[in-house]
């Protein structure tokens, strides 16, 4: 269980990673609405499954994991989150946080998670992991309505 230190600086990192991930995938007028107070009220309502990253005790990354929820696969697990700050970048953080999802969820026939379509670094980084994309997409609204993109690995 993170501690309410853990669940702040978590908070910031998802606040701040967004911003280096999507800002040219998102429209401008998104940003006005994906404040760090929206991103501080779920690392608190929403505590379970989150795992930090943290470098001489600054988190500075962090995966949400779990059983899957989608019906269409069955014994599967899900990533349902997984950010770094940038300036991490490069230095197998997000490795050894994937890895240790995937731990995490090693019960599961196959693990699940969601990629915004035009995410390349992303896209390029779960497939050095494994993850290959199944066919299956959604729409989702992010400031606009946007595709992401379902992504396997079978264990």
């Amino acid at each position: 269980m993170l501690t309410d230190e853990e669940k702040e600086a978590k908070a910031y990192v998802h606040w701040k990673s967004w911003q280096e991930a999507y800002s040219r995938l998102l429209p401008d007028h998104f940003w006005k609405e994906y404040t760090l107070e929206r991103c501080r009220k779920w690392a608190f309502d929403y505590p379970n499954d989150v795992f930090v990253a943290k470098i001489e005790d600054k988190v500075v990354g962090f995966v949400c994991c779990t059983a899957s929820q989608q019906e269409n696969l069955e014994n599967a697990g899900e990533i349902y989150a997984i950010y770094i700050l940038a300036e991490y970048y490069g230095q197998q953080i997000g490795y050894r946080l994937m890895q240790f999802a995937l731990e995490q969820l090693k019960e599961f026939q196959q693990v699940s998670l969601w990629v915004l379509e035009g995410n390349e670094r992303a896209i390029r980084f779960y497939e050095r992991v494994g993850f290959r994309f199944d066919g299956i997409s959604k729409v989702v609204r992010l400031g606009e309505d946007l595709i992401e993109k379902r992504m396997l690995y079978t264990v």
